[in-house]
């Protein structure tokens, strides 16, 4: 045998690679031979909705780099299309390790948690983007504009108001390129579920729960009620989303309302419920990337962010309280503002966005 191509993107290393156990094929006649041209390392670890809406930046980087092995460090692989990405890594100690082992031609760290910069800085690569860690263990960014911009906006409340641009603008600003609408990456990898659904109606999807970390974005449960018995009497199909923080709380608004209700699932079974609906209503939540990746029509609450952060890709709005409210990243509001974006409201945005649905 002549040669063994380490540099193929079919080479496994220690066991026989696809060509092989299809055709049989060994490195020194193999016509399927790939040739590996950029080696690129991504570090987002967390959370869900924040990985999703990261994936816009696979485009660009498959478009620039066709050849290129493009490796992911995340909690969760599960949501990554292997089409774009060729080593989901999962966070456990053999692949921290094996990344540090490697050598990267680009590698870009979106994440400002210890772990994230702490793998920055011992990771071998010729170019590197986004964050790493000082002498004092903090997060602190590479050299760029755009770094120091999401550094910047991280630390002070009063320059994260101040933002103009989008997180996929931001992050694509970070890795050195420019943003031209390329759209999220997210599968529906479930083929024929049953849902028992009327889709000869416009289907509403009520995401009801915006997670524990901020409970002030909580919409009140009445709310939730009087909007699903609205949808209902103007004839759409009403089903109710959320996880197990949220059960409860879509049981009693089942009963209350007569809306759909049929329990949570595991993250891929959510995926394909979500692809079931024509319209998603949420807070700020996973969902709502969800819906985005999805490319469902989309009405999304908002009182604690920048709403500039979000970018629709002209397919939903995005509504907040008619009130005033300072309660800027904070988890407890002391005015209730969310009690100030009335369930009237909403529905006239959903009518609105029924007329876009294609």
């Amino acid at each position: 045998m002549k040669s063994i191509n380490t540099d193929c993107k079919y080479f496994r290393g220690d066991i026989p690679c696809q060509p092989h156990k299809a055709c049989g094929y060994h490195c020194d006649n193999c016509p399927e031979y790939k040739k590996i041209t950029e080696k690129i390392l991504i570090i987002k670890l967390g959370a869900i909705g924040d990985v999703i809406r990261t994936t816009p930046l696979l485009r660009k980087l498959k478009e620039k780099y066709p050849d290129s092995m493009i490796v992911w460090l995340t909690y969760f692989p599960e949501v990554l299309s292997t089409d774009f990405v060729d080593r989901k890594l999962a966070v456990n100690i053999e692949n921290t390790e094996l990344i540090k082992n490697m050598h990267f031609d680009h590698a870009i760290n979106l994440d400002k948690d210890p772990l994230a910069i702490s793998l920055m800085n011992s990771v071998k690569a010729t170019q590197k983007n986004g964050f790493t860690i000082d002498e004092f263990g903090h997060c602190k960014p590479y050299s760029s504009e755009a770094e120091i911009h999401k550094w910047i906006t991280g630390l002070f409340d009063d320059q994260n108001k101040l933002n103009t641009k989008h997180y996929v603008q931001e992050i694509f600003e970070i890795a050195g390129y420019s943003f031209q609408d390329e759209e999220y990456i997210l599968e529906d990898t479930i083929e024929n579920a049953q849902w028992n659904l009327d889709y000869n109606k416009t289907i509403a999807g009520l995401n009801t729960g915006c997670g524990n970390r901020w409970l002030s974005r909580l919409w009140p449960e009445e709310y939730w009620v009087k909007l699903a018995k609205h949808l209902l009497e103007k004839g759409y199909e009403v089903l109710l989303l959320g996880g197990p923080d949220e059960h409860k709380r879509n049981q009693r608004i089942a009963q209350n309302s007569g809306a759909k209700y049929f329990g949570h699932f595991d993250l891929q079974t959510f995926i394909n419920e979500v692809n079931q609906v024509d319209i998603v209503v949420t807070a700020v939540t996973m969902a709502t990337h969800i819906a985005i990746g999805l490319k469902k029509q989309l009405i999304l609450f908002n009182n604690i962010f920048n709403k500039n952060e979000f970018y629709l890709y002209n397919k939903g709005v995005i509504l907040e309280p008619e009130i005033e409210c300072d309660c800027y990243f904070d988890d407890k509001c002391p005015n209730e503002c969310m009690n100030y974006l009335y369930p009237e409201t909403v529905l006239k945005s959903i009518e609105k966005q029924k007329d876009l649905i294609k």
